[in-house]
């Protein structure tokens, strides 16, 4: 479907309030032409109507006249470099870009991801930059059984028992 009539029917959800389906448009967009800034623009109105300010500061990260508190959202959410160059979705070199701000911006997160991992990294190979998804957290120490995890597996082998014995009881009554 051409861009223009993707378009017409994002407008068409928007104003008969269908804001998830304009929302899944505009993100297929942004798939397929990712170096579109003001199909990134209407993703982030989008979200605003939602009021997730970390994703309409995702999608307007690439533009000069962002709104700072979304941005910091946007920050927060995604804290790694590594995860702001997925959370991006941009594909090629920085210098596909419209704009020298949006360079700039895509330039300073490669190279911040870069630093973190310590090698270069590349907008075309995920597995560049795949180290630095890696969740950061410490893994809690096992503290044993406890007397809610006890309930609930009595609870679940009494539920499977009772469903077995019917079955049974089912299966008897077939052959008498």
């Amino acid at each position: 479907m051409p861009l223009t009539e993707t378009l017409a029917r994002v407008d068409t959800d928007l104003a008969a309030g269908r804001v998830p389906v304009a929302r899944q448009r505009l993100r297929g967009l942004v798939s397929s032409f990712p170096y579109d800034l003001t199909l990134r623009r209407r993703l982030a109105e989008v979200y605003r109507r939602y009021g997730d300010a970390a994703e309409a500061g995702r999608w307007m990260y690439l533009e000069a006249d962002r709104d700072a508190e979304e941005t910091a959202a946007f920050e927060s959410r995604y804290g790694s470099p590594a995860w702001r160059m997925k959370a991006l979705a941009w594909r090629g070199p920085e210098a596909l870009a419209a704009t020298p701000f949006a360079e700039r911006q895509l330039a300073a997160v490669r190279a911040a991801c870069a630093e973190d991992l310590g090698r270069p990294v590349d907008w075309d190979d995920p597995a560049s930059y795949r180290a630095g998804l890696e969740p950061e957290y410490e893994e809690e120490p096992s503290r044993g059984w406890t007397v809610g995890g006890v309930l609930a597996g009595a609870g679940c082998l009494v539920g499977t028992l009772a469903f077995l014995t019917v079955w049974v009881i089912g299966v008897v009554a077939l052959f008498d």
